[in-house]
């Protein structure tokens, strides 16, 4: 998936932040191409993925002794635990039960490279899955990290990977309905969406034509909005038009004499419904400013007024099982030095097999009540159900009480 983003301006992975703040392209693609351990994480697992797509679906006669030989691979891996093995399964499972559930055999394509270059300028991604079965075209996205849950509804990416595979087969098949899946089995989130044909190709032709256009060139209007985050933009922590957006938002409540936040009043309700989500784009902002700072003072350009130093740290043992074993040879009890606790069940998931997992530990699996958070009305979660008292929203008599050891 990075090889999309590295040859490819307008890109799916990043059509949400093009589509809404063109001039981002051409901004972030003076940016070098970085990586981290969860891309490459999530690289692999697609790959772990691919193959048993691959072996089920467009090999099916592929000899054990070949799939083996490329499991044991992956396996070799330093990324690799037993956890990507359950988690690809159940990829595979939703992508079975969507092909299973024809009458007849539907076409599989997997890690299709999808051209969209007629709306979009040298425009094109790869699409993890594709399932064409009459008049439907299925496209499922595996997603792999944590950190930004990911909805499948008007998914601009899946909306570009679908207008592609419309111009590679809708000679072929008589496209109508087509659905975007998005498997994200990390947080348990399985989304799915369903458009019509006629309704993606006056999308491309209203709203991604134009603004690729404009991308292209690097030109348009900046835009401030989640994808600036979410959406992993290069520029985020030097882009000047956030900053004079979010310097505005702080300039607001500061006391033009003092330079201090005005205090006199309290802001209203409803001037907290108007406030929050402003900060909400202010605050990453300030961590990307930060973070684009450390990263110039590093590469030892110089930042006025800035510079390095040691940040804390905390005292350890460098020779842990010699200084324990010359403690107890000097008259201290083993109990004393160590303590015995149940591992975090993300630590136990990738000790055990995936067939452990669900007949031994998975019965014991509760997901209990989250805390109460905020969130905009738009947001498509339920509203939280409170509990009898506020102190059982937040833990009831199991929460910490100052003076009590943890």
């Amino acid at each position: 998936m990075s090889e999309e983003r590295s040859h490819a301006l307008l890109s799916a992975s990043s059509a949400k932040k093009w589509i809404n703040c063109p001039p981002s392209a051409r901004l972030e693609d003076g940016f070098p191409d970085t990586t981290s351990e969860a891309a490459e994480e999530g690289t692999l697992a697609h790959s772990l993925g691919e193959l048993k797509l691959r072996k089920l679906f467009v090999e099916p006669g592929m000899p054990d002794k070949t799939y083996k030989a490329a499991l044991n691979k992956i396996k070799k891996n330093e990324l690799y635990d037993p956890e990507m093995d359950r988690y690809t399964d159940d990829y595979v499972s939703y992508i079975q039960k969507i092909a299973y559930g024809y009458t007849t055999t539907p076409y599989v394509a997997i890690e299709k490279k999808l051209d969209y270059s007629h709306i979009a300028a040298e425009g094109f991604g790869t699409g993890d899955c594709i399932v064409l079965c009459g008049s439907d075209l299925h496209i499922i996205d595996l997603k792999y990290g944590k950190g930004v849950v990911v909805s499948a509804e008007h998914n601009p990416q899946m909306g570009l990977y679908a207008l592609g595979a419309l111009a590679a087969y809708g000679l072929i098949y008589p496209i109508n309905q087509v659905h975007f899946h998005i498997v994200q089995p990390r947080v348990h989130n399985f989304s799915s969406w369903q458009t019509t044909a006629d309704d993606l190709q006056a999308w491309a032709r209203d709203v991604v034509s134009p603004k690729a256009a404009l991308a292209y060139k690097g030109e348009g209007e900046f835009c401030q909005g989640t994808w600036c985050d979410d959406g992993f933009c290069k520029a985020a922590g030097q882009c000047r038009h956030r900053m004079n957006e979010n310097m505005a938002v702080i300039q607001e409540g500061l006391d033009p004499i003092s330079g201090k936040m005005m205090s006199e009043n309290l802001i209203s309700n409803e001037e907290l419904g108007q406030l929050l989500p402003l900060l909400q784009l202010v605050a990453p902002w300030i961590k990307k400013v930060e973070k684009a700072a450390l990263e110039k003072l590093l590469a030892d350009e110089t930042v006025p007024g800035w510079k390095l130093v040691e940040g804390r740290s905390n005292r350890e043992i460098n020779d842990q099982t010699k200084a324990f074993k010359d403690l107890i040879a000097a008259g201290y009890k083993k109990a004393m030095l160590y303590e015995q606790k149940p591992l975090p069940l993300t630590e136990v998931e990738k000790l055990i097999t995936k067939e452990d997992y669900t007949k031994v530990l998975e019965p014991y699996i509760v997901k209990p009540k989250g805390k109460p958070t905020i969130a905009p009305e738009s947001d498509k979660r339920a509203p939280y159900q409170k509990n009898s008292s506020p102190q059982d929203d937040f833990g009831g008599d199991n929460q910490y009480k100052e003076g009590q050891p943890c």
